[in-house]
């Protein structure tokens, strides 16, 4: 750890080093988005492979995001979207919901939903499903239920589906997420109110939660889908 001498240490918080902090910020990540337009160019003039191409489209969507520029992220992450539902790329295209939803568009809460419904349906990087589904935490009122139901699947997840280091630091983070989801939905404050909670809210089986789940999703989709689910729960494995 590195130690640091307090009587030698200036604070510099000004409002100028803010200003020159951004734009630093800022002219890094244009520099980085001109890399990979350039190489999305060079990679259509040799007709590159769509999988390629769709990565760097979703690149360049997440760096537009950090630009604030949201209407031309949604733009390319749509495409990617796309290419990654028509290749089978399940958790390249729940990525490219999360960067959607972060784009703050007109139809972000349905990408939101879509890629909660991917990262559910298929397996994958648990990081990614805990992340798609602390959004519904954020974005649900402190008195629905959707909050609960969210963190009780984000812990779910994070359980079955990681392993060392990451398993024990997610399920931490899904942990301290559904204690303050109990707290300001339940005003939970002791570990008999949480169980009685958790009880109540029918949140410690998974065939009850995820069917709750699954409703949440419906709210935020409205019918508005961008892939046939039955045709692709059709290709999923038998057990």
């Amino acid at each position: 750890m590195k130690h640091i001498a307090i009587g030698k240490t200036q604070l510099r918080d000004t409002k100028a080093d803010s200003v020159i902090n951004r734009s630093a910020e800022q002219a890094a990540l244009e520099s980085h988005l001109q890399a990979l337009e350039d190489r999305f160019r060079d990679l259509d003039r040799i007709t590159g492979a769509p999988k390629h191409a769709a990565h760097l489209k979703l690149q360049m969507a997440r760096t537009l995001v950090n630009l604030e520029r949201g209407k031309e992220a949604w733009t390319l992450g749509r495409d990617a979207l796309d290419t990654f539902i028509h290749i089978e790329d399940f958790e390249s295209a729940a990525d490219a919901c999360d960067v959607l939803f972060q784009s703050e568009q007109p139809d972000s809460l349905s990408a939101l939903g879509q890629g909660i419904w991917l990262t559910v349906t298929y397996p994958m990087d648990p990081e990614l499903s805990v992340e798609l589904l602390t959004h519904v935490v954020d974005e649900t009122p402190d008195d629905a239920d959707g909050a609960a139901v969210a963190a009780t699947t984000a812990l779910f997840l994070a359980d079955i589906r990681a392993s060392g280091t990451q398993r024990e630091n997610l399920m931490f983070f899904a942990n301290q997420l559904l204690g303050k989801v109990a707290r300001r939905h339940g005003d939970v404050n002791s570990q008999e109110a949480f169980d009685l909670w958790m009880d109540r809210l029918e949140l410690k089986e998974p065939e009850k939660f995820l069917v709750r789940l699954r409703n949440v999703v419906d709210v935020l989709v409205q019918d508005d889908w961008w892939f046939d689910r039955e045709a692709l729960q059709a290709k999923l494995p038998v057990n």
